[in-house]
């Protein structure tokens, strides 16, 4: 079973160089399988160019999804890189 979680990226720069290297190195802590889907397109978290091609900036509502055994943990770690003050209105948890 997969859990998904949507938040809006708080980031000042968005999902961009630094923060992206961040994210998919948190990304890649985990065993589950991760993917990011903003505006309609699809990126795998584990992979830098992956979601440097899908642009996303500030402000930008994104879905993370999580399939595997430390599913959870890996989307509130993701999450919590995208939204570091919890202003989702979830503090930062589900």
């Amino acid at each position: 079973m997969s859990v998904t979680r949507t938040v809006t990226v708080r980031i000042p720069s968005g999902i961009h160089a630094r923060p992206a290297a961040d994210f998919v190195a948190t990304a890649k802590r985990f065993s589950s399988d991760l993917s990011l889907e903003a505006k309609g397109r699809k990126g795998n978290c584990k992979s830098l160019v992956s979601l440097l091609k899908l642009g996303v900036g500030q402000g930008t509502a994104v879905a993370i999804t999580a399939d595997g055994l430390d599913e959870a943990e890996a989307i509130e770690a993701l999450v919590a890189l995208l939204d570091p003050d919890g202003a989702d209105g979830s503090g930062g948890h589900s």
